[in-house]
């Protein structure tokens, strides 16, 4: 009201002295009951400047009416987060600092003021009045910034989360793994798995609570200095998290490279695998006679797509509870709890899929039968000689599953066939498993590398065209090995088990495997045979026919990709510096020490292989106990399924050994083969091209880890489809750790961001990145049809 009035008053002219007078008077107490009541409304800061303090206080005022709900507390983020960003708007620190200035620049008027009413009172009412008028343009262009401000203030209160993120030094989000851990155990409700629910859910548990952990540098580090602040990321955060808002109103995400994120539409929904559900290239084949249905046949153009998630899916449950029982909604089907529910593999319970832990040859549990193996033979050692198994069409991978009681690895496979989701069931449970078939071509592993290879009745008919698939696990089985054998023939009577019998008794003769015991299973009902494949080429040079034959010497027993299997044998290592002449150490020691055949070779890196093989496990324990376990904000209670990409001496899944985890070690095929330094260490894995789809089901991994590998593949492979399977592979909430050059760093981030990723951590230096990314449940909503995909 009285700055209204000033105004008028200012634009009134009269000659009359005692009105000029009247007017001054009238105004000074209009002045000093304005600051009374604002006085009595508002704390006194400065009695000494009461025009500054009224200036100050409704300054505040205004700012706090207009910016309430945008209110954040700076007091959590470390320092150079609260500094703003050059191309977002003025932060809170100038504003304080234009407000002192204008308050001064108030006070410096008031001060000329008062000193021209000495002179002149009626150049004092005018100045006075034009002193207020210029007050009052101050104050409104003061509330005028602090509107304007609302949006720029919102867009760092909602970007503090990724800024705090994106400092070299990583950061938990605590409260976020507190809840994961809750929804793991079942304790939670139901994850809503729709866009907009999931975007709030983030943003709640990244904003309730961030810690600041320090990245220690390693003397074996690439990475030397963690703790130096990230340049360059920092400095668009604001402006990227703000286009990532704008952006996730949309259906549609686009990257910088202008790719469209959609939907997968295909006749396998959520459970789609491009390479085995190419129904294009499946209608057209000319025979499945030797299951090539069940093979790979991978698209002229790998996927850009992304696999869409179940209704109603949660976060896997931890281990070891996932062993007995999963979410049904995260892999709801049923048929096989129909069919096997009375072998004890799979039973329906409410919203729980529930695993007894039999199997059709162990009904009464797996570890009931493992018992009985080790009875049988003692020399097999569990957990000490033998370390590293293939479990040969593993159905719900029980067997695997319990063998962890006994320090043993099985690497479990079976077909994605009328045995609906078997790999799933086992991956969802935490057991390792893969997806493949005993077809037309060579199983991915290199030879003489399992410890055992075990078949329960896994329907696989050996015995056919020369053996050609038992003669594959002769490859694969290390010399002086054991085959556990446990199906129908070894103990039925019924005339077609009797012919089996005969037929794969004279198979494995003429193999020169030792039939070392016939065991009977009381309990169970069932019989197990065990075979032992010989430690030299005595018996082969003795048989009195060449039956299967021996391999050309110019066959690579370690060539394991795409090369279609033959009905030979290769000859077994007998000079003592060559890998299979020996038996590894025994568990665990054989972890640690280098395999004995390195001797002579020169490393990956380098160096002489002994040296390569401990300067690498050295640096990986370095990394692993100093980053990866304390400073990427990864819940490792809630990590049970990893991937280690690219693996090279295996390493990385060493240093994870005293966790309850397993680490699927994947050697890409145009990487040095260094696959069976992998298998000596008694850890495992399989080759891979990762132009291709991976042979597993969607959502089956906590945590992938890349050392330097996207650079490699990004001069023969589309990036984005690569991060599609990526996205296809890993679960919601989980993680991907990349290691590579900075440029690279750059692409995968920026394609992280566009698929709603959250960056947990992202440092460099010099021309070497580091990168942790968290999947979300975000989907896009509009699909693109795969037609090679659709019955």
């Amino acid at each position: 009201m009285a700055m209204g009035k000033y105004s008028r008053v200012d634009g009134r002219k009269s000659s009359n002295y005692c009105s000029i007078v009247t007017v001054v008077v009238f105004v000074a107490l209009s002045l000093v009951g304005a600051w009374m009541f604002m006085s009595s409304s508002v704390p006194v800061q400065n009695s000494d400047s009461p025009s500054q303090e009224i200036v100050n206080d409704l300054k505040r005022v205004a700012s706090e009416n207009n910016s309430k709900q945008f209110e954040d507390s700076p007091g959590d983020l470390p320092e150079d987060a609260t500094k703003g960003d050059s191309n977002s708007t003025v932060d809170s620190q100038s504003d304080s600092q234009s407000d002192v200035h204008d308050d001064q620049n108030v006070t410096e008027k008031e001060s000329e003021s008062t000193v021209e009413d000495n002179n002149d009172e009626k150049t004092e009412s005018k100045n006075m009045v034009e002193e207020n008028h210029e007050k009052t343009e101050s104050q409104e262009e003061q509330k005028t910034e602090t509107e304007n401000n609302e949006d720029g203030k919102t867009e760092d209160r909602e970007s503090n989360s990724e800024a705090r993120e994106m400092q070299a030094q990583g950061y938990e989000t605590n409260k976020s793994e507190q809840t994961e851990s809750e929804e793991s155990s079942g304790e939670n409700a139901n994850e809503n798995n729709q866009e907009g629910a999931t975007e709030n859910n983030v943003d709640t548990q990244e904003n309730d609570q961030t810690s600041i952990d320090i990245l220690p540098a390693g003397a074996q580090s690439e990475l030397l200095n963690e703790t130096d602040t990230q340049k360059g990321a920092w400095s668009t955060q604001a402006v990227e998290s703000q286009n990532e808002k704008i952006s996730q109103k949309s259906s549609i995400s686009k990257d910088q490279y202008g790719h469209e994120w959609k939907l997968c539409n295909v006749t396998a929904g959520p459970d789609y695998v491009p390479c085995l559900d190419n129904w294009y290239v499946i209608r057209r084949l000319p025979s499945t006679k030797h299951y090539e249905h069940r093979e790979r046949h991978c698209p002229q153009e790998a996927p850009t797509c992304l696999v869409s998630v179940p209704e109603g899916y949660k976060r896997s449950i931890k281990w070891p509870k996932s062993r007995e029982k999963i979410w049904y909604y995260n892999v709801p089907h049923t048929k096989l709890a129909k069919i096997k529910g009375h072998q004890n593999w799979v039973k329906v319970s409410g919203e729980y899929l529930t695993f007894p832990g039999g199997g059709t040859q162990f009904k009464h549990g797996a570890l009931h039968y493992i018992d009985f193996i080790q009875d049988s033979h003692p020399d097999i050692a569990w957990g000490k000689r033998t370390r590293v198994i293939l479990d040969v069409g593993c159905g719900v991978a029980s067997f695997g599953g319990y063998l962890f009681e006994r320090d043993v690895l099985a690497m479990s496979f079976a077909p994605k066939d009328e045995h609906e989701a078997q790999v799933q069931f086992a991956l969802e449970r935490g057991i390792p498993a893969m997806l493949a078939v005993m077809g037309t071509k060579r199983l991915p592993f290199p030879s003489s590398v399992f410890d055992v290879v075990h078949c329960a009745r896994c329907r696989v008919p050996w015995h056919i065209e020369g053996g050609k698939l038992l003669l594959e696990l002769n490859r694969v089985l290390r010399p002086g090995g054991y085959f556990i054998w446990s199906a129908t023939p070894v103990y039925r009577k019924v005339p077609e088990d009797v012919g089996i019998w005969k037929a794969m008794s004279k198979l494995t003769k003429s193999m020169c495997w030792d039939l070392v015991v016939i065991k009977e299973d009381t309990l169970d009902g069932v019989s197990a045979a065990i075979y032992r494949k010989p430690t030299s080429n005595n018996c082969y040079s003795n048989r009195p026919q060449n039956e299967p034959p021996l391999c050309k010497e110019s066959d690579d027993p370690n060539a394991a990709w795409n090369v279609p299997l033959e009905a030979c044998m290769h000859k077994v290592p007998e000079e003592a510096s060559v890998r299979g002449s020996r038996w590894p150490e025994q568990w665990p020691q054989r972890l640690e020490k280098p395999p004995y055949w390195l001797n002579s070779q020169v490393g990956v890196y380098g160096k002489a292989a002994l040296e390569d093989f401990v300067a690498d496990y050295n640096h990986w324990k370095n990394v692993v106990s100093q980053s990866y376990l304390n400073g990427m904000g990864i819940n490792w209670s809630s990590v049970r399924n990893i991937m280690d990409m690219r693996a090279v001496y295996g390493g990385f899944a060493a240093a994870l050994k005293d966790l309850k985890v397993w680490v699927m070690n994947v050697v890409p095929i145009d990487s040095a083969d260094t696959l069976p330094i992998i298998y000596e260490r008694g850890l495992f894995g399989m080759y891979h091209d990762w132009c291709e789809s991976f042979n597993t089901y969607p959502r089956t991994y906590d945590l992938l880890h890349a050392d330097h590998l996207f650079s490699s593949l990004k001069k023969r492979c589309n990036l984005v489809a690569v991060i599609a399977e990526v996205d296809r592979i890993l679960r919601p909430e989980g993680n991907l750790i990349v290691r590579d050059k900075v440029e690279i760093i750059g692409e995968i981030e920026s394609l992280a961001k566009s698929l709603k990723w959250k960056i947990q951590m992202i440092y460099s230096k010099d021309s070497e990145g580091l990168l942790c990314v968290r999947k979300t449940m975000w989907r896009p909503t509009e699909s693109e049809a795969i037609m090679s995909a659709i019955i």
